[in-house]
């Protein structure tokens, strides 16, 4: 699993780790089913704490990304009901969007920024 932490950044290095796996879901390089590390063996590979992960691991959980299996750990479980995802996405973009108006910055350009940050990861045809 690589893993790119900025410790020099100032979001969080749960955050991160976090944005990094989602990150891995995206660019299918994680799978439904397939088995994080250990929270002590990414801990160790990374040269972060221990609580860091397993808290990174917490917000995953609660955001429907992973589920814990007793025999397995955490695991990629990215099959949540894609209406209830849809809203929660919608409600992060509100003000982000009503940001964007503020800056007058048009529905045309916010628009290009969300097709540019899709060609970057090649999910535009």
């Amino acid at each position: 699993m690589y893993i790119e932490i900025d410790f020099n950044s100032d979001e969080a290095l749960y955050l991160q780790l976090r944005n990094q796996i989602i990150l891995g879901i995206a660019l299918d390089q994680y799978h439904e089913g397939d088995a994080l590390p250990s929270v002590r063996q990414l801990a160790d590979d990374i040269g972060i704490n221990m609580h860091t992960v397993n808290k990174a691991y917490s917000v995953l959980r609660q955001d429907g990304y992973v589920k814990v299996d007793r025999r397995r750990g955490a695991v990629i479980a990215v099959d949540v009901v894609k209406e209830e995802h849809m809203q929660q996405l919608k409600a992060k973009l509100r003000p982000m969007v009503m940001e964007a108006v503020c800056r007058d910055i048009s529905r045309e350009n916010l628009h290009a920024m969300i097709d540019e940050i899709y060609n970057d990861y090649g999910w535009l045809e």
